[in-house]
């Protein structure tokens, strides 16, 4: 097994790593890892959507957005919900006309994983600057890189791969620093029953539609005039006064032939 040892992170050990080199490891350990991490701070993104259900065929539904879109969700699992006074619904136990809001939570923090690898042991062979053996306290030997500019610390003095000898016990450690980022969804669902429709008053007949019957045609009459208060004088009497003079005319010429035959008759009988 190798291990790369940084220069750039051990070269603060001299002034201030004496706490680090303090750290006892147990006497079976050959190469001690200590993971930690640090944690920014969380930036949080609400997103909210809102609909309403129009339509539903098993698991497939059809929602009406806020903007006035459709938008259809096939296959939708039966393990969705939506939380409708306190209490789950899926997608069998919805109604059209339900109203639903969506809320999408995502959550993004930045983190660094710093990983500190601590390696003591005595020198058993060193072939500077490339590599050196190391007798492990648990007394087996291992070989290690050395990566350049890499620092040793010995009985408290920081020395280079040069001044390694055999016999020294040394001690030296790898600091790496790995930034992440951290992404986390939550979604709520929330909705809304449709109202049920009101209930007829007891008092008050249920009536039926049925569909209206055509009207009649309506009838054009001619419009009366109003009679008028007095008739107009269109002739004058003297036509009048002719028709009688005619009928009196007839009646005397029907008397004297009814006379000449009575007369007649009469005297051809003596």
């Amino acid at each position: 097994m190798s291990i790369r040892f940084s220069a750039k992170l051990l070269s603060g050990l001299l002034g201030g790593s004496v706490a680090c080199l303090a750290l006892s490891l147990s006497a079976a350990a050959q190469v001690q890892t200590q993971k930690t991490e640090a944690h920014g701070p969380t930036a949080k993104e609400v997103k909210v959507e809102r609909g309403e259900i129009v339509y539903i065929n098993g698991n497939n539904v059809v929602i009406k957005m806020q903007d006035g879109s459709l938008r259809h969700f096939d296959n939708v699992p039966d393990s969705t919900t939506v939380m409708v006074d306190g209490k789950p619904v899926n997608i069998h136990t919805a109604k059209v006309g339900m109203k639903i809001e969506k809320q999408t939570i995502v959550s993004t923090t930045p983190k660094v994983i710093t990983t500190v690898e601590t390696v003591t042991g005595t020198v058993w062979h060193v072939s500077p600057p490339i590599s050196v053996i190391l007798t492990l306290e648990n007394g087996t030997n291992q070989s290690f890189k050395i990566p350049k500019g890499q620092k040793f610390m010995v009985n408290g003095q920081e020395k280079d791969a040069f001044g390694l000898k055999k016999g020294m016990k040394i001690q030296a450690q790898r600091v790496t620093e790995v930034p992440e980022t951290v992404v986390a969804q939550e979604v709520k669902r929330t909705g809304k029953m449709p109202p049920p429709p009101p209930e007829p008053k007891a008092d008050i007949p249920i009536l039926v539609a049925t569909a209206p019957a055509a009207a009649p045609a309506p009838v054009e009459t001619a419009a009366t005039e109003p009679a008028p208060k007095k008739l107009p004088k269109t002739a004058s009497d003297f036509p009048l006064i002719g028709v009688l003079g005619a009928l009196l005319c007839a009646a005397s010429l029907i008397g004297m032939a009814i006379r000449k035959t009575t007369a007649l008759f009469f005297g051809a009988k003596a």
